[in-house]
Parts: structure tokens; sequence; C-alpha cells
């Protein structure tokens, strides 16, 4: 796992230099950047990946890294699940943390005897160190009564987990007495307002996940079905919360899969993946990197 020359040469401390992982060369250059070239990984880990590949990559991954650095940037939202790796490590580094995804669905959904994009936040509550998750966000119907069954309610009624929702039918989670757990509200803004008075209240270090799925498509294109948040709001959230934000990641890019296994395929397409053209893909990942370049003035 190799690292490429930096992205640019301009001096950063390098407790906050920023880290990409290159796995679908979606991210562009990002001052002062270290970048691991992992195409190699690509094809085992993009959207899902066996438990073992899982941990055989943090274990590279985490030797790899230097032992400080700044936010982590995966690529497309297809590698979320890379982020339970980096919290792991996170957890190891400061014990007691808050995770705080923004993301448009809970990925918390069942996926048998593997990991995907979205069945990675159960393990990351399952984390003795990991005080809540907080997904904050949802807009997706991943978390309407229709797909209600394919969510894993254990870390919801143990109260490592929330959901901040809004404009989805959440009653079935009241029904199950789940009504603390899954909070719904008129709005995505006031999701977010009440998530943000709700985690003031206490001190922890908090671990902060920001997948661009969670904003318009207006604001940041990706590759998924999207949600409702402005990105001045988003970045006002993460300013808000920037003295206690101790790691970070960034996922939402987008870029053209090509999955050479059959399953990716027919999975993809049933979530309504499709490829842009590549004029449209340039246009979207130059909007793409902006958001990039605010989130990271965002974190400081």
């Amino acid at each position: 796992m190799p690292p490429v020359a930096p992205d640019s040469p301009l001096k950063i401390d390098a407790a906050s230099a920023p880290v990409v992982l290159d796995l679908d060369a979606s991210v562009g250059a990002l001052p002062g950047a270290l970048r691991l070239d992992l195409r190699d990984w690509h094809d085992r880990l993009r959207f899902a990946c066996s438990q073992r590949a899982l941990a055989r990559f943090g274990a590279e991954l985490d030797a790899a890294l230097p032992a400080r650095h700044g936010c982590v940037f995966l690529g497309s939202g297809d590698f979320h699940h890379l982020s339970l790796p980096l919290m792991r490590r996170a957890a190891r580094a400061h014990g007691r943390l808050q995770v705080v995804v923004f993301d448009n669905h809970p990925d918390n959904m069942r996926f048998p005897l593997a990991v995907h994009c979205g069945s990675w936040v159960s393990r990351v509550a399952a984390l003795p160190q990991v005080a809540r998750v907080h997904v904050v966000g949802i807009t997706s119907a991943d978390i309407g009564l229709g797909h209600a069954w394919e969510n894993r309610l254990r870390p919801l009624y143990r109260g490592k987990l929330r959901y901040w929702s809004s404009q989805v039918a959440v009653g079935w989670a009241r029904l199950l007495g789940l009504g603390a757990a899954v909070r719904t509200h008129a709005n995505v803004d006031a999701a977010l307002q009440a998530f943000l008075a709700e985690i003031e209240r206490d001190g922890d270090p908090i671990y902060l996940s920001v997948d661009k799925d969670v904003l318009r498509p207006e604001d940041a294109m990706t590759n998924w079905d999207q949600g409702l948040m402005r990105a001045d709001a988003l970045l006002a959230a993460v300013t808000r919360l920037r003295s206690r934000i101790v790691a970070s990641d960034v996922t939402g890019e987008i870029s053209i899969a090509a999955y050479p296994q059959w399953w990716k395929r027919a999975l993809a397409a049933a979530d309504g993946q499709s490829a842009p053209d590549a004029d449209a893909l340039r246009l979207w990942q130059a909007q793409q990197h902006r958001v990039n370049l605010r989130l990271l003035a965002a974190l400081g």
C-alpha cells in the first residue's frame, strides 16, 4: 500500500494533513494531502466485501497511515464501509466516542455474511468505546415502513444508535417502542438543529463521517439517491462541532463502477445506480471538489 507524493507541496501540519484513499480516482487534488494508491483493492471492496477482506484491508491501512493525520477521503459512497476500520482505529486511540454520520441512508441494513456500504453502522455501534452513533439527515425510504424489517434493531433498542430523519413515515418505530431512537422532524433543518442541541449536552470526543449523499443534488451529485440538506447547513454544523472532532472521513464522490462480480452489478442496478456520461462526470466531480475544500476549511 505505497503512498505517492503529496497532492501539493503546500506545507501543512502532519497532524491535520488530509489523506486520500485513492480507490476510484474520484477525489481531486487536496492541499498537502497524503494520497495512498489503493486501486488494487477497488474490485474487492467496492459496494461490498467479506468481513475477512475488510479486516485485511484495515490491518494494511493501519500500517500505512501516519500516527496523526487529518480527514480521510474515501471516494465513492460505495466505499462508506471503509469508515469501520477507521473508527476502530480512532476508538483505540481516543477511548469513548460519539460517532456522527451525516447520510441520507441509515447504513444499518441487514446484509448476511458480508459487509457493504449500507450495513456497517451496527458494527460501529457494537464497539465498546462508542457511546452512540448518530445518523443525521435521513430522508431515504430505507427507514420507512416498507423497509423497516431490513434495519438492524438491536443497536436502536440498546440506545447505541439514533436516526435523525425527516419526511419519512416512521410510525413503525413508535409501535415497537423505538420512538426515542428513530427521531422524525418536519424538515431536515429541524432534524439537524434537534441533533445539535442534543449532542452539545455532552463533551465526548466526536468521530465525524460525511456521506455527501445527505446533500441536495444541486450541491453535490452522488451515485446514490440523495437527501435535502444544504451544503451551507452541513458546513455550519461541522464548524459548530469542530472543537470536539478528533477524527473524520468524507465519502460520496461520484465515479463509474465496473463491478466484475455479477451479484454486485445486480444489487447496484436494484439500487438505481447508473453511470453518468463523461462530460457530466467531469462537471459533477468539480462540484464535489469544491465541497471537499469547504469541508476541509470547516474542519480547520
